[in-house]
């Protein structure tokens, strides 16, 4: 079965090892793209060190890099050092901890339909993540669709990436859903280069973080697409807590539900 991911919550952390334990499941950290703890050298180190403390093997895992605001191809340089040093942060914390994969957001303007502004995304894009693959070989990145309402721009990103083994593309399910864009066409795009996919339920609105099968999401039409990717991807359950998690898992096998569909 695809390796699954959760986000474990310190509050509840000895519950998210034990789910870890039990499914083989991967971490996926998310405390570490909020500004006030990027900005806190002593909330970083703790946070770091009560994960390290549980003595999981963190290889497997992954981290959301940071993504309020973060624009790698703006063409203001007060902006992309801002944006540059987040990024590096992200990659250092990666690094302390030992995931395998930080995750970044497209971020582009989404209503900018100027030619010249998304061509010049596309091209600072495959030159910053070449620049950071290499400062960094022992991470991976994988490059999220945020709120774009289409997958053409990650598609060519990530058709100019194609011989970077070490990049790939994090498809956002519910992220997809409130684009406007019909979820095939998304997978039919997209489907070479997913490494990594998050997934969860909403109302068709608003990303909500909501139990798998509590929204609008057609499940069943999930798991036909996910049974037709050529890769297994890592699936993470991206919920807002331990109950939620347990919840969606529980639907996810009772409806054989990708990747519990065997």
């Amino acid at each position: 079965m695809n390796q699954l991911s959760c986000i474990p919550f310190l509050d509840e952390l000895d519950c998210y090892v034990k789910f870890a334990e039990e499914y083989q499941a991967a971490f996926e950290y998310n405390e570490f793209y909020v500004p006030a703890i990027m900005d806190d050298p002593a909330s970083i180190q703790n946070i770091i060190k009560r994960y390290k403390s549980t003595g999981r093997d963190c290889s497997k895992d992954t981290l959301h890099g940071a993504f309020f605001d973060v624009c790698i191809n703006s063409g203001d340089p007060k902006i992309f050092k801002v944006s540059d040093y987040r990024v590096h942060q992200s990659m250092e914390i990666a690094q302390q901890i030992g995931v395998k994969a930080v995750i970044f957001h497209t971020n582009y303007i989404v209503n900018f339909k100027l030619k010249s502004y998304l061509n010049t995304w596309l091209n600072l894009n495959e030159i910053y993540w070449r620049k950071i693959l290499e400062e960094y070989p022992d991470q991976m990145i994988y490059i999220e669709n945020m709120f774009d309402e289409a997958p053409r721009m990650l598609t060519q990103l990530a058709f100019k990436m194609q011989d970077e083994p070490r990049f790939g593309v994090c498809f956002d399910l519910a992220h997809a859903k409130i684009s406007g864009t019909p979820i095939a066409d998304w997978f039919d795009c997209l489907s070479p280069y997913i490494v990594h996919m998050h997934i969860n339920d909403n109302d068709g609105v608003e990303d909500s973080h909501c139990p798998v099968g509590t929204g609008v999401l057609d499940w069943k039409q999930f798991s036909q697409f996910g049974k037709q990717l050529k890769q297994e991807p890592s699936i993470l359950i991206e919920v807002r807590n331990f109950k939620d998690l347990q919840q969606s898992v529980q639907y996810m096998k009772q409806n054989k539900i990708y990747p519990f569909h065997g």
